[in-house]
Formats: C-alpha cells, sequence, structure tokens
C-alpha cells in the first residue's frame, strides 16, 4: 500500500480524481467528512445510547456521543502525530501532493468520530439482542431462504458493518448516503472483511467484519481504490487494513478503557484507592506530584490522572505505529497497536477490573435484560408487519404498526435478506429512550 493512494479524497460518484494540491484548506475534503458526520441524525442519536450504563441519568455517566466526541479527539491527536513523522519520512507526501500533517488528523478524527454509528441501542447487547433473534429466537425461521453469507450478516449482527451502511447507504434522492471521502471510509472499516468466514485467522483485521453483502460491491470499490491487499479467495471478500484504521481502534481502546474505569470510579463502582493504584502505573513518568497533592476532589484528582494517562497511551501508540509503519503498509501487522504497547499490562488489568466492577454490576446486567426483550419484541412485530406488507396479508394491526416506521424508512424491498436487513438497521438507529418508549406503545402500556 501507499500513502498517496491510501488518502484518497475521492466519493461515492465521483467521475474523476480528486487533487490533494487542489484542495481549499479552508474546507478540506476530510473536514467535511468530519462535519457531515456531526450533522448527521445517526450521529445526534447517540446522545442516548448506552456506553457504560443503559438508560442511566446521572451526568457523571458517558454517552455513546460524548465518548464518540472523546475518540475523535484522541484520533486527532494520534492521527497529526503520526503524519508529522510519515510526512518527514516521506517529504514528497507533501512537496508533490500537498499533503499536511493536519490531513491523517482529520480523517483518523472523522473516522473515529463516526465508529459507534452504527451500534444499536443498549450497548453491545443490543447487537447480541439481534443477532440471536435470528439464531435462536423467532427469526430462525427466515434461514432457509438467505444464502449462508445473508444469514451470518443476521445472526452475528455487527455494528461495525451497519456503521458503514449508515454512512454509504443510499435512498432516493440521497445517492451515496453521506458521501464520506474513500480515505476515511477506509479508516473507519476495522474489519475490512464479509461476515464469512468467520474469524478465519488470528488476525486483528479478521476478528470481525465490516460490511453486509448489500455492501459488498461498494466496498470493494473503496478498497480498490485505495489499494488495499486483498488476503481471500476467490468466494470470499477481505482486505489488509487500511492503515489509519489501526490508530481510529487505539483511540477507541484508549478512551473505554480509561474513561469507563473514569466512570466506573465516579459512581461509586471503582474504589479510588484502586483508580490510584492502577492508573498511578500509566502516569509515573509524568505525573507533577506537587499538583496532584493540590487536587482537594476525587473527581479533580481522577480526571489529572486520566488525562496523563491518555497522553502517555496516545505517545507509545503513536511510537508503535510508526516502528512498525513498513509492516503495516505491507499488510504483515495482524495486531492492534496497542496489544504490542508498553502498558499493555496495566491496560489488560484495568479492564479486567472494569468488568468485574462495571460491565457485570447489577445495574448494568438488569438494564440489559429490559435491552434484550424490547430489541426483540420490536423486530418481531415490525418484521412481521413489514412482511406481511410485501405479501400483500398485512392486517389492519399491521398497517398501523407501519405507519410508526420514520418517512425516511418507507422503502420497499423485494428481496427477504434486504427487508429483514432494513428493520434490523431501523431499530439499530433508535435511542435507548425511544426503543423503550416504542416497547410500551406496542405493549399498550403507554397512555393515550
Amino acid at each position: 500500500m501507499n500513502w498517496e493512494q491510501l488518502l484518497s479524497l475521492r466519493r461515492q460518484g465521483d467521475k474523476g480524481k480528486r487533487l490533494r494540491i487542489e484542495q481549499d484548506d479552508t474546507r478540506l475534503g476530510f473536514e467535511v467528512d468530519y462535519d457531515r458526520i456531526i450533522f448527521s441524525a445517526a450521529f445526534r442519536s447517540l446522545q442516548d445510547k448506552t456506553q457504560v450504563i443503559p438508560l442511566s441519568k446521572t451526568d457523571f455517566v458517558h454517552t455513546r456521543l460524548t465518548h464518540s466526541l472523546e475518540v475523535s479527539v484522541v484520533g486527532r491527536s494520534l492521527g497529526r502525530l503520526v503524519g508529522k513523522k510519515v510526512i518527514e519520512k516521506h517529504p514528497y507526501l507533501k512537496d508533490v501532493h500537498g499533503f499536511h500533517m493536519n490531513d491523517f488528523g482529520a480523517i483518523v478524527a472523522a473516522a473515529s468520530l463516526a465508529h459507534d454509528i452504527g451500534n444499536p441501542p443498549f450497548g453491545h447487547s443490543g447487537e447480541k439482542a439481534i443477532g440471536e433473534y435470528f439464531s435462536i429466537g423467532k427469526g430462525q425461521q427466515y434461514k432457509a431462504q438467505l444464502t449462508a453469507k445473508q444469514w451470518q450478516d443476521l445472526i452475528d449482527f455487527e455494528g461495525n458493518a451497519n456503521g458503514f451502511s449508515v454512512l454509504t447507504g443510499s435512498r432516493p434522492g440521497i445517492e451515496g448516503g453521506l458521501r464520506i471521502s474513500y480515505a476515511t471510509l477506509g479508516a473507519f472499516t476495522k474489519y475490512p472483511k464479509e461476515s464469512l468466514p468467520k474469524k478465519p485467522t488470528k488476525n486483528i483485521a479478521d476478528k470481525k467484519y465490516g460490511f453486509f453483502q448489500t455492501d459488498k460491491d461498494f466496498f470493494k470499490e473503496v478498497a480498490t481504490d485505495l489499494g488495499m491487499i486483498p488476503n481471500k479467495s476467490a468466494d470470499d471478500l477481505g482486505f489488509e487494513r487500511h492503515p489509519l484504521a489501526y490508530l481510529v481502534e487505539a483511540a477507541d481502546d484508549i478512551c473505554y478503557t480509561i474513561i469507563d474505569f473514569e466512570d466506573g470510579i465516579n459512581l461509586g463502582l471503582v474504589s479510588e484507592d484502586f483508580a490510584l493504584e492502577y492508573l498511578i502505573k500509566l502516569v509515573k513518568d509524568s505525573i507533577d506530584s506537587a499538583k496532584y497533592k493540590t487536587l482537594e476532589t476525587k473527581e479533580d484528582r481522577i480526571s489529572y490522572l486520566r488525562a496523563l494517562a491518555i497522553g502517555s497511551l496516545i505517545n507509545d501508540a503513536v511510537k508503535v505505529f510508526i516502528d512498525n509503519e513498513q509492516a503495516i503498509l505491507a499488510g504483515k501487522f495482524p495486531f492492534a497497536l496497542m496489544d504490542k504497547s508498553k502498558y499493555k499490562a496495566q491496560m489488560t488489568d484495568i479492564i479486567n477490573l472494569s468488568i468485574d466492577k462495571i460491565y457485570q454490576s447489577r445495574e448494568v446486567i438488569e438494564k440489559e435484560i429490559v435491552g434484550y426483550q424490547i430489541i426483540q419484541t420490536l423486530l418481531d412485530k415490525f418484521i412481521t408487519a413489514f412482511n406481511n406488507h410485501f405479501n400483500g396479508t398485512a392486517s389492519n394491526y399491521d398497517n398501523l404498526l407501519l405507519k410508526l416506521l420514520p418517512e425516511k424508512h418507507h422503502l420497499d424491498k423485494d428481496n427477504l435478506y434486504e427487508r429483514l436487513l432494513h428493520i434490523c438497521h431501523y431499530i439499530s438507529l433508535l435511542t435507548d429512550g425511544n426503543a423503550l418508549e416504542l416497547f410500551n406503545t406496542i405493549n399498550g402500556k403507554k397512555g393515550v
């Protein structure tokens, strides 16, 4: 892979190549990506989607929105620092093509901003609830009518693949969705493969999948334009990662490790003594002990340590990337950056403590159980109504239910797989609160 091609400004529908040297620096294409994402309805819905604690009303706790904004900030720093070193190493990128270090930062920031845009309500349990509706629930009835890969898309419903659809999906008059640059789409796609074969290798890029069967042809166009390296057989589509996808992943890893931990501390799920014991290992080389002693509140002390810890992890991730740039460009780096971090053991300790004290706390478990019931009920009701409408057998109840679909979801789908995926997509875009309200309406629990 080569950087000039990987930094493609092309967008869906473009007939020719967009040259960086011809770009208006006051309105750079990669920055347009960020703007389009942040003004999108799908991004706004993240303000009421779970990061750690579902349906939480405390102002301590991060939502998917605040998490995504923070990941984009960390991603921008990672991108700029890497961009500075890459351009120093390959000066032709600036001298001939006009690229700047901030271009790397803008791409990674935009992709990081969107990294959770396809996640359904109620956190990762929302993905599992959708998948299990098909694998062990009422959705099993559709298996015989689908191809193996279509079925795998549904039983392993993946927020990353759904995010690619959110960013690129067309509807009448809106061709190409948000029309994000190919470079940003490449950086966004952490798992550039289809759902089968499942985990064919230990390569981090094969851990999950990154696009549905409906988006396969367009993803292939994006990956080919970027010069990404194919790594699957003729019957399966898959590529080695776009190099900047490693930075998006690192930004997310850094934020959820440190900031979810901070949430747990502020909620009282993790003691401050634990926090000091774990975080001090990350900041011992940068902490100003005199400053730390002046901080009187737990929140201020933890905030200070969090900021230093993130700084340490950013610098280390950049070092790992630059040390391995040649292998990454050759598609020969099958690891997450933070798996090769000198702080790997410390991050693992924090994650394990967070799993024990936060992710498996009673409050989280109880609300995830509620989320399962909500999502699977909504899936069943809307899929049944949507299919009955297509088959000409819709009841009055079905027709009333379909009137609850937003106008942009009133699309005819002749293919069963596309109908099922369409309803999954609709439900995935609901906020936690919207999903709960819709569930109550369907179950007659909402006042009339």
